[in-house]
């Protein structure tokens, strides 16, 4: 009977705003996993339908932007799920999203093509993801420090 006294005031030990915030992680990291299955099943009769700038940056996205892309999303979304866990592999995996979201959108800088491509307005969006990725991987280490996580 202690034992479930005892797992019954652990569970209540983490406060409802962590549990609100690791569900939204995990919709975020859903929508990525969306985004990622979309675009890598474009067709090239989807892609020749595109306005000429959507298509001249999804044309100049190097082979490896699509490798790391994968990486972020669903390595993010076993790491959110893993906050819903409670599992401390949570953290580990959170931050391998975190860089590979970094690297993902690094091409925008390395290759020259797609730093023509791509409009200055359309650099808020990784900037938001990254920052996104940074707030969750920081939920999850904090989740650690308070004990949250096993």
């Amino acid at each position: 009977m202690s034992d479930e006294s005892e797992s019954a005031t652990e569970v209540s030990a983490v406060p409802g705003w962590f549990w609100a915030a690791a569900v939204a992680a995990l919709l975020f990291e859903m929508l990525g996993c969306f985004f990622y299955l979309v675009e890598v099943k474009m067709t090239a009769v989807d892609i020749a339908a595109l306005p000429l700038d959507q298509r001249a940056m999804l044309e100049a996205r190097p082979s490896w932007f699509y490798a790391t892309f994968a990486i972020a999303v669903w390595v993010g979304l076993v790491g959110a799920i893993g906050l819903l866990l409670r599992k401390a592999w949570a953290g580990p995996l959170l931050l391998a999203s975190m860089i590979a979201a970094i690297v993902q959108f690094s091409s925008i800088v390395i290759v020259p093509e797609m730093r023509e491509a791509t409009p200055s307005d359309a650099l808020a969006v990784p900037i938001v993801i990254i920052v996104c990725c940074y707030g969750i991987w920081q939920l999850a280490r904090l989740a650690s420090r308070r004990g949250w996580l096993r």
